[in-house]
């Protein structure tokens, strides 16, 4: 989200000051003579070079619930993300959701015919297909007797795509469900100005040439000027970016830290590309160009490198800046989601349960980007789970400076009592099970598909390091926030 805006200091509002001088000597109270940041950097850079293979949790109880139906994963599928202008620039976005669709397909060889359902999530919207889950079946060859439907909830799109389909599962509406989710930042929307778009609407009912002309005689050089769209909150006028740097400021979150966090994602990435970890991505032959493998954002750098780029938002003194912010990217991610049954009877092994989930919405002013600090409890008291509980952690990367923010209000019991209604803090999740084959900042963020990359790569991580329990959590634009915990199916 490289996108630059206007900032100065009337654009604060004076109880935004206030949260944030109370933040920060709040923070600055609590700490002790090994500061929570430093320690949190030596487990961030610990992480980095001792990632465990195997995170070996003892068998726990399992989450399933009497008489609800069991809804499991049976497999995910993405096409690579690549960042916006590049391979996929002349494309549109129900051809990358197509591609997802038959590729999911592919690897699961599940008939068409016995999929009932499908829902994708995006956030901007093509307008010659704005329902683009239905554009998106019928192109990959799905019956016209599939419904399709598309959502939008800005970041966490995918993720209500994917509930959407848990619910119409554990109703019984349905037995089979592809949910997915798509962007294509390469292409978005541009549109006239809004006086012009009323002339040329006016024009359409013309009937003379006299009121043709009459019509466009009212035409000013200012018309032309077109309406560029903003990744910013319509209630606020705020950019991400902006409140990421206010967020940053409040907690006390530096430059430094959040490069190193960015470095770490980055190196992480790698590493999982390296040891093909990343089992949910698929090729993608480009119609006209050649075959995509691999994700083209992945890019570690050093802290010599990071520290020599200028702020991106608040010049000159913010702290996010193109490196450790995620980036404009193009992609599409697709998950099968069957009922147990259903997908024994087919012959399925799932990789996961998709258990309890929730949303939370704050204050998009102060708290835009802080989801997950409040799905993560709340989502875990829903399931009856403690932070320990939890093997693998799967956060969306907006910003370094999101995710550190996230992690100091979680751990402090100030933020707990005074913002949450809560007697003590959340807690911080263990590095060594964070994010660790990378994430948003290095492997790029199509904001409606994020979410079933999480979920996909959450299953993918508790088979290979031997856990039962996946959190995952996102911010999402508007104040939101989802949260899900995800049970590894039985291996053996």
């Amino acid at each position: 989200m490289r996108l630059c805006g206007v900032w100065g200091p009337k654009a604060l509002d004076f109880n935004l000051l206030i949260m944030a001088s109370m933040l920060a000597h709040a923070f600055r109270n609590v700490s002790t003579s090994v500061s929570w940041t430093a320690k949190l950097n030596a487990r961030l850079l610990s992480s980095v070079s001792h990632t465990p293979s195997q995170v070996q949790s003892a068998s726990k109880k399992t989450l399933a619930k009497p008489g609800l139906r069991n809804v499991v994963l049976v497999d995910g599928v993405r096409i690579p993300f690549l960042m916006s202008g590049t391979t996929y620039a002349d494309l549109m976005p129900h051809d990358l959701a197509r591609a997802v669709l038959q590729g999911l397909l592919t690897r699961t060889s599940i008939p068409k015919a016995d999929v009932e359902y499908i829902v994708f999530g995006t956030v901007i919207q093509e307008v010659k297909t704005s329902n683009v889950a239905r554009e998106a079946s019928l192109g990959a060859g799905f019956s016209d007797k599939t419904p399709s439907h598309t959502v939008t909830m800005a970041c966490i799109s995918s993720n209500q795509a994917m509930t959407t389909a848990v619910g119409l599962i554990a109703s019984g509406q349905c037995e089979t469900v592809i949910a997915g989710g798509v962007e294509f930042m390469s292409d978005v929307p541009i549109r006239h100005s809004r006086k012009m778009r009323k002339i040329l609407l006016s024009l359409n009912r013309a009937k003379t040439i006299g009121q043709t002309l009459s019509l466009l005689g009212k035409i000013r050089p200012d018309y032309f000027a077109p309406e560029l769209p903003a990744v910013a909150e319509f209630s606020t006028s705020e950019s991400m970016g902006h409140s990421a740097d206010r967020l940053a400021a409040a907690f006390g979150v530096s430059r430094a830290e959040q490069d190193e966090f960015a470095i770490r994602s980055h190196v992480l990435a790698k590493k999982a590309e390296t040891e093909k970890l990343l089992k949910d991505v698929i090729p993608f032959k480009v119609p006209g160009r050649h075959t995509v493998t691999k994700d083209n954002g992945i890019r570690p750098s050093s802290v010599e490198q990071m520290a020599k780029l200028k702020p991106a938002f608040i010049k000159p003194h913010g702290t996010i800046t193109a490196a450790n912010a995620s980036f404009l990217t193009d992609g599409a991610s697709a998950v099968l989601i069957m009922s147990e049954d259903k997908a024994l009877a087919m012959g399925y092994k799932p990789l996961a349960y998709l258990r309890d989930f929730v949303y939370v919405s704050q204050d998009p002013k102060d708290q835009l980007l802080l989801g997950p600090a409040y799905a993560t409890p709340k989502v875990l008291e829903k399931a009856g789970l403690a932070l320990e509980d939890i093997d693998v952690f799967e956060f969306h990367e907006a910003f370094a400076a999101q995710i550190l923010s996230n992690m100091k209000a979680m751990d402090s019991d100030w933020f707990a009592k005074t913002y949450m209604g809560r007697k003590s803090r959340v807690g911080v999740p263990k590095m060594d099970k964070f994010n660790c084959w990378g994430g948003s900042l290095s492997l790029g963020h199509p904001f409606g598909a994020t979410g079933c990359r999480l979920v996909t790569t959450a299953a993918h991580r508790l088979i290979n390091g031997g856990g039962q329990y996946a959190l995952i959590a996102a911010c999402a634009a508007g104040g939101q926030g989802h949260g899900m915990v995800v049970e590894t199916y039985p291996q053996k």
